[in-house]
Parts: structure tokens; sequence; C-alpha cells
């Protein structure tokens, strides 16, 4: 089979795709281009690689790194730099934008040259997560970032409440278990101080709507506040303690 050209595009055969992805471009031909593998395009071409979706890739992860980031950072008002880090790198990795590729059905609107389509190229991971940041830099292209920032969230959101690797920081960890239940976020407030100035002892409760409290004790604060996030999941077997 003939894989049809960036050039040779019945834009029509897109229009599914733009309703899954919830972009309607004013432009198709950047969307014809962000599905356009190198090895789709004539031999007279393909030395120019501008037509393929790379260029669009490297655009698209910018600006899903920029979405994603300022998603994080609004959702997770408390989580430091490293968290924040974590999370970034969880969402913005190859296996979840293949997997938010697959959500939009990107495999059978793939422009595959004849080898790459036999050796399966509309299944693989790694140029699925390609194409899906090559579509997120054609949405930036034909809408600004507005757009683009509207599909990342519509399609990043929930996977960003439901993390597939487990989380390290206990607060945060039951942010997202309260917020998956539907529940407000926990709230903390400090029961007591002890021990003199130099080495105080803080004990905070953390309070869950619905549950008894925990209450944690460390040396500032926001150790406190960790140490009863995480004696309410373990309480409610959430994490294990492997202490």
């Amino acid at each position: 089979m003939k894989a049809p050209s960036a050039q040779n595009t019945d834009f029509g055969d897109l229009a599914a795709l733009q309703e899954r992805v919830g972009h309607a471009f004013a432009d198709p031909a950047l969307l014809a281009r962000a599905l356009t593998h190198v090895s789709a395009l004539p031999p007279a071409q393909a030395q120019r690689r501008a037509d393929s979706y790379q260029r669009l890739e490297f655009l698209g992860d910018r600006v899903l790194g920029l979405a994603v980031s300022e998603m994080l950072f609004a959702q997770f008002p408390d989580a430091e730099e490293g968290e924040l880090s974590r999370r970034l790198a969880d969402l913005v990795r190859k296996e979840t934008c293949a997997d938010v590729a697959r959500d939009w059905g990107v495999g059978e609107a793939l422009r595959l040259g004849e080898g790459e389509a036999q050796t399966g190229g509309a299944a693989k991971s790694a140029l699925l997560g390609d194409v899906c940041e090559s579509i997120l830099g054609a949405i930036f292209l034909d809408g600004g970032f507005e757009a683009a920032r509207a599909t990342v969230r519509r399609f990043f959101h929930g996977k960003m409440l439901n993390p597939v690797r487990p989380l390290r920081d206990p607060k945060t960890a039951l942010q997202e278990w309260a917020q998956a239940r539907g529940l407000p976020p926990p709230s903390y407030r400090q029961s007591s101080r002890l021990g003199p100035d130099h080495a105080p002892v803080f004990m905070i409760e953390v309070v869950v709507n619905g549950f008894e409290p925990a209450v944690g004790q460390g040396s500032s604060k926001r150790f406190a506040e960790q140490a009863s996030a995480r004696k309410f999941l373990i309480r409610e077997g959430v994490m294990e303690d492997n202490e």
C-alpha cells in the first residue's frame, strides 16, 4: 500500500481525529504534517525532514512541558521542587504520551512508508509518543498556547491525579487520595508544640472529611505535616509501614 504524502492529503479523513483530540484546525495541513513519518515522504523530499512530524515534535515537547508544569504548580501548591520534577517527568515521558495518542486513535491516521507500516509502526510506543507531541505542537501553531493548554489539561489531568508510579511524598499522596474520592483537600492544624525553642517538637493533626484525624510530630511544621499524612495513609491501608 502506498503511503500518502504530506502534499497529497485528503483533509476530510482527519475530521474524526480532530473531534477526538478536541481541536478543529483552521489549517488542517498542520495536523497532516504532525501525522507524517519521514518514511512516508517521496524520495525527493525525504531529505527535507521539515515535511515530517519531527520539527513539530520538537515544539510540542516544549509546549507539553510548560503546560504540564503550570498544571502541576497550580494543583499541588504545597509540593516542593523535587516532587514537582518527579511528577513532570512521569507525565511527559514517552509512555504517557503514547497512551494519550492511543486515546486519540492516532495509529489509524498515521502516514507511514510501506516498510514502517509493515513493521508495525502504527503501534510503536516511541512513535506514538513522538506524534502526540507533534500534534500538540501543531495545535500550538494553529490555535496558540491556550488551545494547546486546554488539550493538555483535557488528556493529562486525569493521569496527573492517578500517577502510575508511587508517590514519595505522603502529604501529596494524601491530597491525591482525597481528590480521587471527591473529598475536599486535607487540612492541617497544630495541636501542640513541645520542647525548648532551640529544639521544638510540633504536633500536627491532619483532617480529612469523614475520617478520624491522624496526628504526627516533627522538628518543624512541615515534617510534622508529612508525618501526620503518612500515619493517615498507613491507617487507611493506602501506604505500607516499612519502618
